[in-house]
């Protein structure tokens, strides 16, 4: 088994998707005219705009967040170490790169998880991939496996991770002990969990923002202090990424590095914050608009959080050649040069918030694909629940590689079949892109069905109609 699960990682995560996920960014960001950097502004709208007063989808801002709750993990900190410790500075330029093609494919797979949403027996709105492939691929034994591979990977095993990040952390920092760590992290998860998603949309709006604005803050002070450094620095980034200034495991390793990091952490392209994006009700009422919010989830994580957190390590100078720092240590290490003893406190607890908030927002994601699979009745969604705040108390003191590995090819699986859905869905996400901004140079977008005859059978149609 252990053979059969590294051999499918190499295969997704060594060839397929990290070429795969390049070439699908670069080729929507090429046939959508650099649509994220044109109409940067209008994905500022598209947050900022007042919601739609409907009580069967949750606010833009609620979808950003909770996305975002899932994006800002433990990659946001750790992973920028890693990728800094084994690719150089340069590795952080290709992260840039890996952010702006990706806000092109989170745009185009959010765009179409809100065109194919439906409502489930409450009312809700739910979608996500699986919904798009069976409807507008026809392949719902497609989606069913999707489904399938999200919920064993964030709905289960990725909480586990995070639980134990956030243990880490706190038996580091404080000396709490891993086990009740995982309990207590496991009974506030449950508060919000037990909820559903409106519940879990609700406390992402409220903390994602203050954990997000709270470490910027202090990337701001840091920065504010080594002001004359940051020419520098920023020079740094940008020469090793093409070997003119030396770097630990050259061009090849920078650009390796920089690319795989930047991929786990925004998750572009992987299917899984479609599935936050399909519960929204976009502000204007077109499925574009909430592809723009879920794009801008990107250039946070990446181009502000990474970024960050890249430029405080680089400029603390704690990496020196030959040192053996990487992931938490190095972070730790960085920031308590920059404050003191305080550092590691803050950083335990900017760990705490960002993997929290990364539990309860994977947990999102599995909800929406029990939807597809029919098992969202209260006996599926309690079990899948409880098996879920299991994980985090046995994540919190336990670390099995192969529990993991596991996940990662379940992710592979699940990002490989997406990747390929909205490819063959690119048509459409293009008519989509210009229907709304060719109605927004006259007014406001609003999605009308009747332009899109071909969905008649696919979309449900009700959920468009003009209130």
């Amino acid at each position: 088994m252990d053979a059969i699960i590294s051999f499918l990682n190499t295969v997704f995560w060594g060839y397929i998707l990290i070429y795969g996920l390049l070439a699908v960014g670069a080729y929507f960001t090429l046939r959508l005219g650099f649509l994220q950097i044109r109409h940067f502004p209008e994905f500022i709208r598209s947050v900022t705009r007042k919601p739609e007063n409907d009580q069967s989808g949750i606010t833009p801002v609620q979808a950003l967040c909770t996305s975002l709750a899932s994006r800002v993990g433990t990659g946001n900190l750790a992973g920028v170490a890693v990728a800094l410790a084994l690719g150089g500075p340069g590795a952080i330029f290709w992260m840039w790169v890996v952010a702006l093609l990706g806000m092109a494919t989170a745009y185009a797979e959010s765009t179409l998880a809100q065109l194919f949403k439906v409502r489930d027996e409450h009312g809700d709105y739910r979608g996500g991939p699986a919904f798009y492939i069976a409807k507008g691929l026809n392949a719902p034994w497609a989606g069913s496996i999707f489904c399938v591979c999200l919920i064993i990977a964030f709905g289960l095993v990725f909480s586990a991770v995070q639980a134990n990040s956030i243990a880490e952390a706190m038996n580091g920092a404080f000396g709490l002990p891993k086990v009740e760590v995982g309990i207590g992290l496991a009974v506030l998860a449950g508060v919000v969990i037990f909820g559903g998603i409106k519940s879990i949309a609700r406390c992402a709006e409220l903390i994602v923002p203050f954990m997000a604005i709270a470490y910027l803050l202090t990337a701001v002070y840091v920065i504010a202090t080594h002001l004359g450094e940051i020419p520098a620095v920023l020079a740094l980034i940008v020469k090793s990424a093409f070997g003119v200034e030396s770097a630990v495991g050259g061009v090849a390793g920078a650009m390796m590095n920089g690319i795989k990091r930047g991929l786990f952490s925004n998750e572009a392209g992987m299917g899984s914050a479609p599935n936050i994006a399909a519960v929204a009700t976009p502000s204007p009422h077109h499925p574009s608009s909430q592809g723009m919010v879920q794009a801008l989830g990107v250039f946070i994580d990446t181009l502000l959080i990474c970024t960050a957190t890249a430029v405080m390590i680089l400029l603390s100078g704690v990496m020196v050649p030959g040192s053996e720092l990487t992931g938490m240590p190095l972070t730790q290490a960085a920031m308590s040069v920059h404050l003191g003893d305080a550092g590691k406190y803050f950083v335990a607890i900017a760990i705490f918030f960002f993997a929290f908030t990364s539990i309860i927002g994977n947990y999102s994601y599995a909800e929406n694909a029990m939807v597809y699979l029919k098992l969202d009745n209260r006996v599926g969604l309690t079990i899948l629940r409880c098996l879920g705040l299991l994980m985090v108390v046995w994540g919190a003191y336990e670390s099995i590689s192969t529990v993991f590995d596991a996940a990662d090819a379940a992710m592979g699986l699940m990002a490989t079949i997406n990747l390929i859905a909205i490819t063959l869905l690119s048509g459409l996400v293009i008519r989509l892109t210009k229907d709304y901004f060719s109605q927004n140079r006259t007014g406001t977008p609003v999605f009308d069905p009747a332009r899109f005859p071909e969905l008649a059978d696919k979309i449900d149609q009700k959920i468009w109609e003009k209130s």
